[in-house]
């Protein structure tokens, strides 16, 4: 097998989050293995140098993000282009500038966007399909981007345009996505099935779990916002049941589970540091009230032996096998995730065991072995259907 030339396109967000991660780690499993990786990235920060009229028209489509490609394209010669966020300053127009290269161009989807103004198919903290498969007009009625009409309006407009000249089902090689789950979400709202390759995340294994240090409290981990479900995990936690949780990460949403007894506030940790309180767990919780993809807190708890406590909600249902690898509880309800969190507290040697469960999963699934081999045969199957194409 030839060592391919991969130019990674990313737009980086303001507040780093699970996307970045998967970037940064993807680049790093390819050029160690001898690939040459270039990367173009362009950062939200840069929003607040630019006028109204500029960002609009960026988000549409980018004449930058066209001329740039063009350069990357002459100057690096790449054999595929692997696109994982274009949005708001590189634009769809980055897979018109992969179709004049005749380069095959790969779009992992970490998200909805391409289905969901907001992204998450979340209003209301509830889960909303109304404009799955449809015009996404509803979400500028109803204010669903940062509860502005203007920016609702803004994407909405931009899916509706590159939906009409037909960008997303004739300018993409292959789509990733991280599960069937979303794979038959992305179907539903009108791409191809032929074109998408399902491939999880993956990452490192750090070390070997110690199973015989004591595992005794719970945990948190993530950004705490809304969709984490902050405030399902604080109705349901109580620290006379359930002892100790401790909490990992920053947000928006942090005073609703912040002073109550037992809870116990870390901040932002290093992955070192989290992989540490995950060894030293009975459980990590994953309250969400959206649709996870993958979560990469669940991929480093099942690498550090650690159960998962979830909603049985997206793809957290295919993620968590119920007693398996850990439990699965009703998705906003905090009197069923309450039970569940007493359940484990109450039988730890189970807890152990689908500790044990979980890391054999991780080891069958999701290393970085695993995830290159996956990844290589994806590009090689794109790059000799474009040959095959251009014959």
């Amino acid at each position: 097998m030839s060592l391919l030339r991969v130019l990674v396109v990313h737009n980086a967000y303001q507040h780093r989050g699970g996307e970045d991660s998967v970037v940064d780690t993807e680049i790093a499993m390819l050029r160690s293995r001898g690939h040459e990786v270039a990367l173009y990235q362009r950062h939200n920060d840069d929003v607040a140098g630019m006028s109204k009229i500029e960002l609009v028209r960026s988000t549409f489509w980018s004449p930058k993000t066209l001329d740039d490609i063009a350069l990357q394209v002459r100057d690096f010669r790449p054999d595929v282009i692997h696109v994982h966020n274009t949005f708001p300053l590189i634009s769809p127009s980055v897979y018109q500038a992969a179709h004049l290269a005749r380069i095959p161009v790969i779009q992992t989807l970490h998200n909805f966007r391409l289905l969901c103004p907001q992204a998450m198919f979340l209003r209301d903290g509830k889960v909303c399909e109304d404009c799955l498969g449809k015009s996404p007009w509803r979400a500028v009625t109803r204010r669903c981007y940062r509860g502005s009409v203007a920016q609702s309006g803004v994407l909405a407009g931009m899916l509706v345009f590159n939906r009409f000249r037909g960008v997303y089902v004739n300018k993409v090689s292959k789509y990733i996505t991280l599960s069937s789950f979303a794979k038959a979400k992305f179907v539903h709202g009108g791409l191809p099935a032929s074109r998408f390759v399902i491939k999880p995340n993956f990452v490192p294994d750090l070390a070997v779990p110690d199973y015989s240090s004591p595992r005794n409290s719970l945990l948190f981990v993530g950004r705490l916002s809304e969709e984490k479900g902050l405030s399902v995990l604080a109705q349901a936690f109580n620290a006379k049941t359930h002892g100790v949780l401790r909490v990992a990460g920053t947000g928006t949403e942090s005073a609703q589970i912040e002073g109550l007894a037992g809870v116990e506030m870390l901040g932002a940790l290093k992955p070192l540091e989290v992989r540490a309180q995950m060894d030293s767990s009975l459980a990590l919780v994953l309250p969400s009230i959206c649709y996870e993809n993958m979560p990469m807190t669940l991929l480093e708890a099942y690498a550090a032996g650690l159960p998962v406590i979830g909603s049985r909600l997206g793809a957290l249902v295919d993620l968590i096998e119920d007693g398996v690898t850990g439990l699965l509880f009703e998705p906003s309800d905090p009197v069923d995730l309450q039970a569940k969190l007493t359940w484990a507290v109450q039988n730890p040697e189970a807890m152990l065991q689908m500790g044990k469960n979980a890391r054999s999963l991780y080891l069958e699934k999701y290393t970085p072995e695993q995830n290159y081999a996956q990844l290589i045969k994806i590009y090689q199957t794109a790059i000799d259907e474009k040959k095959g194409a251009l014959a």
